[in-house]
């Protein structure tokens, strides 16, 4: 007899019985199974009705967008680390029948329940990002909006996002034109302009208290710009000059030296490639053009076809690359060695001094650029 034919020779009866014990092993799979996914299910949304983190009592600005749907909203409060489900909170309110939220800037806590939470959003919040607690921002001479940005992300409640979208807020800006004409007129006036406040945050430590608003804080600092600058207004223009050339000439000169005397001198060199119409050749302008540090930037990097690369457009450029110190304003408004004709400045690493010239060839001599780099200057 074939051993395949052996369930042939197997009575009925007990292949029925086996087909039983088959299908209830199954059933018994897919009960446990099922019991399994509602259980882990229940867990999941008790958690989720549950704050997130009950001992965690840090203040997060959130910003929910007038009209936000309530889907939104749970979306907006899960990314923000405030639930922990956006699809528990939507039905959870839905179900509870809360509504009329209101849009704004909010300050929540991971450990607030979804009551709180909810009755909060339907309160209304401000109009602008509100700081919630005693802060300082130092505002370092010669960094640029974006590392002012992180800076104050790091120190405030205020986000990196909601400074940056303020820097280009055209209603903002307007307002500051209107109330501090002086300072900023020039830079409103700029075309190709990255940001029209750049170089006008002045170098200090502002501090921040509870209930200052964003707009507050920027507003500090452009104050403290036109205290510093309005004893030079008169100056600026007596030498022909606006704000915004004093500020982007200065910005240069802030990260080539720290020494004041140098910095006049540098100062005298750009001022005699302007007058000379020769491009500025600045590596600090190729660096902010093209947002990569000095370092990084490759020889077809200053061929780049942008407006703040002075190795490429002549001038001024459209306005400052970092926010300068008042020494860098004071040198380019008191340059040295006009008259000499210099239109070359070099670090010599062995004297350790600044060496400048009027001829490329004795600035060749000391340039550490590559060959074809020192080809493209000038």
């Amino acid at each position: 007899m074939k051993k395949d034919d052996i369930s042939q020779e197997l009575p009925p009866e007990n292949n029925k019985n086996q087909a039983k014990k088959i299908i209830a092993g199954v059933i018994a799979l897919l009960c446990i199974l099922l019991l399994t996914i509602l259980f882990m299910t229940y867990r999941y949304i008790k958690a989720s009705l549950d704050p997130l983190d009950k001992n965690n009592n840090k203040i997060e600005q959130v910003y929910i967008p007038i009209g936000s749907s309530t889907k939104q909203i749970g979306t907006i409060l899960e990314k923000n680390k405030i639930i922990k489900s956006g699809t528990v909170y939507t039905y959870y309110v839905k179900q509870k029948k809360v509504s009329q939220f209101k849009g704004g800037y909010y300050q929540l806590k991971a450990s607030m329940s979804l009551d709180k939470i909810a009755w909060t959003l339907q309160q209304g919040g401000s109009s602008e990002p509100i700081q919630n607690k005693l802060a300082k921002v130092l505002v370092s001479e010669g960094t640029t909006i974006n590392q002012i940005g992180k800076s104050i992300s790091k120190e405030t409640s205020f986000s990196y996002n909601d400074f940056i979208k303020l820097m280009k807020n055209k209603t903002f800006l307007d307002y500051l034109d209107k109330k501090y004409p002086d300072l900023l007129d020039a830079t409103m006036a700029s075309k190709n302009v990255r940001y029209p406040l750049e170089g006008y945050l002045f170098p200090a430590t502002y501090t921040v208290y509870k209930k200052t608003t964003l707009k507050n804080l920027v507003e500090q600092m452009i104050v403290k710009a036109n205290n510093e600058l309005s004893p030079y207004y008169a100056t600026i223009k007596k030498q022909k000059l606006t704000v915004q050339e004093v500020m982007s000439l200065a910005s240069l000169v802030e990260k080539e030296t720290e020494n004041h005397k140098d910095r006049q001198k540098i100062a005298g060199v750009y001022f005699n490639r302007i007058a000379a119409e020769i491009t500025l050749q600045s590596k600090i302008s190729v660096s902010y053009a093209l947002n990569i540090p000095q370092k990084d930037l490759t020889t077809a990097d200053y061929y780049v076809d942008k407006p703040y690369n002075l190795y490429v457009y002549k001038g001024y450029g459209p306005g400052p690359f970092n926010n300068a110190s008042l020494d860098s304003i004071q040198a380019v408004l008191k340059p040295l060695d006009r008259k000499k004709g210099n239109f070359y400045f070099i670090f010599n690493s062995n004297s350790k001094k600044i060496e400048y010239s009027k001829t490329y060839e004795y600035y060749q001599a000391f340039s550490p650029m590559t060959q074809a780099d020192n080809d493209y200057v000038q």
